[in-house]
């Protein structure tokens, strides 16, 4: 089985902890950028402050286990997330968005935990118009058992459908398993991949470690078990055919349209995020996020 170690990000108040993209690994289905941040709390008055910033190419998903986000976009969107639904925000051509901590949340010291993940869109969609949707708890139901409890928020994952449009194939669930609970792994997906938040579980006998991505082998019936109370992240979908690059917040299938969006973005030419149109982050001379190699 083979795993991705994460690289740590320690922000101050909090850490990010991103496993893909890696050197030894772009893409599990269509996921090109996973991301786990927290847990933390941060200091009364304080909060998360991502500036305005551009995609393209690309769909963003944001999942909370604590804490809430303010999202607000080139389209006029201005959303809060809160535990239990997901925000997917569609680039396709180019937008712009930015993410806090809201204002009701920085008075009392906000919690921050959860998952940012981008996800490469199909050749034929990459340029589609952009687009933002909310989806709550009603629409990402919760597949229950003996101590199971799995929140499907892309895809069909065990008879059940989450209504997150999907732009080609994709899983995506938060499971929760209480000690000595087991749940096997649908097998329905040409790539998988399990990603420990919390406890002490295995699978097929392997002990898997906090943050690490582990990829499943196609086709290979594997079950989860735990040894304490335990979440992970179950997360994958179709193979993709042709390769994406990754450099900044720029996902493409073509080198050259990344270059062009790289002065689009310098020049001014991405539209604005409507009711955050101060501040920006400008475009970074060595980016943290690329594509390998």
């Amino acid at each position: 089985m083979e795993t991705i170690t994460p690289s740590t990000h320690d922000l101050g108040d909090f850490k990010v902890r991103r496993t893909l993209p890696a050197k030894e690994r772009t893409m599990v289905g269509p996921f090109i950028f996973v991301d786990q941040f927290g847990p933390a709390r941060l200091p009364i008055g304080k909060g998360m402050d991502v500036r305005p910033h551009p995609h393209i190419n690309l769909a963003t998903v944001t999942y909370l286990f604590e804490g809430a986000i303010e999202h607000r976009d080139s389209l006029g969107t201005r959303k809060v997330i809160e535990p239990g639904a997901v925000n997917l925000m569609t680039a396709g051509r180019g937008i712009v968005h930015s993410e806090r901590s809201p204002a009701a949340s920085r008075a009392q010291g906000p919690s921050l935990y959860g998952m940012q993940t981008w996800l490469a869109l199909p050749d034929d969609k990459e340029e589609i118009d952009p687009a933002f949707e909310h989806v709550g708890p009603p629409g990402l139901p919760i597949v229950e058992g003996e101590g199971i409890a799995a929140r499907v928020l892309m895809g069909r994952l065990w008879g059940q459908s989450a209504s997150v449009t999907q732009h080609c194939q994709t899983i995506y669930a938060d499971i929760q398993l209480s000690a000595g609970a087991n749940l096997p792994i649908d097998l329905d997906a040409d790539e998988r991949a399990i990603l420990p938040i919390e406890g002490d579980a295995s699978l097929d006998g392997h002990r898997l470690q906090p943050f690490t991505l582990y990829l499943l082998a196609p086709g290979q019936r594997m079950t989860l078990r735990a040894a304490t109370a335990s979440r992970l992240m179950l997360l994958g979908g179709e193979a993709f055919g042709t390769p994406r690059h990754v450099w900044w917040n720029f996902v493409s299938s073509s080198r050259d349209r990344i270059n062009q969006a790289k002065q689009d973005w310098k020049s001014g030419r991405f539209p604005l995020v409507r009711g955050d149109e101060e501040e920006f982050i400008p475009l970074p001379e060595a980016p943290t996020t690329v594509s390998y190699p």
